[in-house]
Order: C-alpha cells, then sequence, then structure tokens
C-alpha cells in the first residue's frame, strides 16, 4: 500500500475506468480484486445481453466510491464499524450511523 499522511488518501481518486479502478483496487484492497472480476464479468453480461451500457456505468459508479472510501483508511474503517452497528442496533444507533455515512459521503463530493 502507499503510504498517506495521517489524513491523506493512501493514493489519488482515479479515474472511473475499469482499468484504473482496477489498478487502485488492486494496490489498496487486493482482497477486494475476485469480487471486482466477477462483478465485472456481470455487468458485461448484461450489457451484452440487453445492448445497455448502463450496467456498466452503474459498475464502474460503484467502484469508484469504494475506492473513494478504500483508499481513506479512516473513513473506510469508520464505515466498516458502521455496517457492523447497523446489524446489531436499535433504531437510534442505526439513524446515527445513517447521518455519519451522509456526512461521509458529502466531505467525499467536496473533496473531488
Amino acid at each position: 500500500m502507499t503510504a498517506g499522511g495521517p489524513e491523506q488518501p493512501l493514493i489519488p481518486q482515479p479515474p472511473s475506468t475499469v482499468t484504473a479502478l482496477r489498478q487502485a483496487v488492486a494496490q489498496i484492497a487486493p482482497a477486494a480484486l475476485p469480487a471486482f472480476t466477477r462483478e465485472l464479468d456481470q455487468a458485461a453480461d448484461q450489457a451484452r445481453q440487453g445492448s445497455d451500457p448502463a450496467p456498466l456505468r452503474r459498475f464502474t459508479t460503484q467502484w469508484a466510491a469504494y475506492v473513494q472510501i478504500q483508499r481513506q483508511p479512516r473513513i473506510a474503517v469508520r464505515l466498516r464499524e458502521l455496517e457492523d452497528l447497523t446489524e446489531s442496533a436499535d433504531a437510534a444507533q442505526v439513524r446515527r450511523a445513517a447521518a455519519y455515512a451522509y456526512a461521509c459521503a458529502a466531505v467525499a463530493r467536496v473533496e473531488r
């Protein structure tokens, strides 16, 4: 992994292309590469069957967001904590978790 500063992203946000996203995932979250490949294959199959590029756009949008989060370790850790919390939490905790996730997403949009 590339070392960023204490609050710096590990890598710059790559372009939303399959090749750039694959390289980023390999660098910051190599364990996710099998899922990346599997989901890319599924999106490509769906796009071919329907003669529609929407599944591939959805794929690149989803993985661009994944990279945006994973390249920022503090946010990635907090997201995993919130995901775990939602599995065993009461409604108030889930609302707080959702509010935090929304705030993180807003920050990520501003950083672009």
